[in-house]
């Protein structure tokens, strides 16, 4: 069996695992078996007569071979799919833009520059989704994203080592605060001495909570009385005086009444960035006009 024999299934399942990262998951999202996606990988890596997935412990790493199909694979899909538009009669969708986002810009950023975006362009459609920064990263390398809102924490790496790398910009560094009860004893001044975090009861998401919830510089092990995925759920749980949480200074303007988000003194400075990611090539106009949208939102609100 030839390259060229592949099947559009294959490259649709490919790309699929290239975005979510392991067969579980693309599995899930397409409605297969696991095992239907792992023939369909095969099947294609046969073809190919190379490895196109390295598989790990973790989930799977694209191979150097896998990074040129997935550029090619994405660009046979998104044709078949614009020729079955035509044949439709749906109109073109030049016009649309397919934007990723990490859940924190989702309350403020995305909202306003869609609003403003709606004002000055009403001809641009945008398509969102929320997800992590490395599912944002891999849907951009599999193509079913154009631009990502993506975080960022010290040492400000590459968001991955893949090529070619992606086109980052940096919208707005702000520095992590804390989000402590109204009447907990850490609200009654405008800052938090570092060492006043040690002992407290903290507001965690799944995962490992330094990167979720917990205050990064945190020289003890941290007591996680609460999990929640969602942040408004975080930031309820904080009103509601379970514990204290952090947060990215970004969300003070949408924290709930009862709760007081401030600054931390003392310690290594927890800054975090919001990039907006894509892959390096020329940017079509309908992109563009949405980036300038989001760097006016960040401009207006400081």
């Amino acid at each position: 069996m030839a390259f060229t024999d592949a099947s559009l299934v294959a490259l649709r399942v490919f790309r699929e695992v290239a975005e979510r990262g392991t067969l579980t998951a693309a599995a899930t999202a397409l409605g297969y078996t696991q095992s239907a996606v792992s023939r369909q990988i095969a099947a294609l890596e046969r073809a190919a007569g190379v490895e196109l997935l390295e598989r790990r412990h973790d989930g799977v790493r694209l191979t150097a071979a896998g990074r040129l199909v997935l550029r090619r694979a994405a660009a046979v899909v998104d044709e078949i799919d614009a020729g079955t538009r035509e044949l439709a009669g749906l109109p073109d969708d030049e016009s649309t833009v397919r934007l990723g986002w990490f859940a924190t810009a989702g309350a403020w950023l995305v909202p306003q520059a869609l609003i403003a975006l709606g004002r000055t362009h009403p001809s641009i459609t945008v398509i969102t989704r929320e997800g992590s920064t490395p599912a944002l990263v891999r849907a951009l390398r599999a193509g079913t994203l154009d631009v990502a809102l993506i975080a960022s924490a010290p040492p400000f790496r590459a968001p991955d080592d893949e090529t070619p790398a992606l086109e980052v910009d940096t919208l707005v560094e702000r520095s992590l605060r804390v989000a402590v009860p109204a009447v907990h004893p850490l609200a009654r001044n405008d800052y938090i001495d570092v060492e006043d975090l040690r002992g407290q009861r903290w507001i965690s998401g799944p995962g490992d909570p330094w990167v979720m919830g917990v205050w990064p510089g945190l020289d003890e092990r941290p007591v996680v009385a609460h999990t929640a995925r969602d942040w408004l759920a975080k930031l309820q749980l904080v009103a509601a005086g379970f514990g204290i949480t952090t947060i990215p200074a970004s969300l003070v303007a949408v924290a709930p009444a009862g709760v007081r988000v401030l600054p931390v003194r003392g310690g290594p400075a927890e800054q975090r960035r919001v990039l907006l990611a894509r892959l390096p090539g020329p940017v079509p106009e309908p992109v563009a006009r949405l980036a300038a949208a989001l760097r006016a939102v960040v401009v207006e609100t400081g």
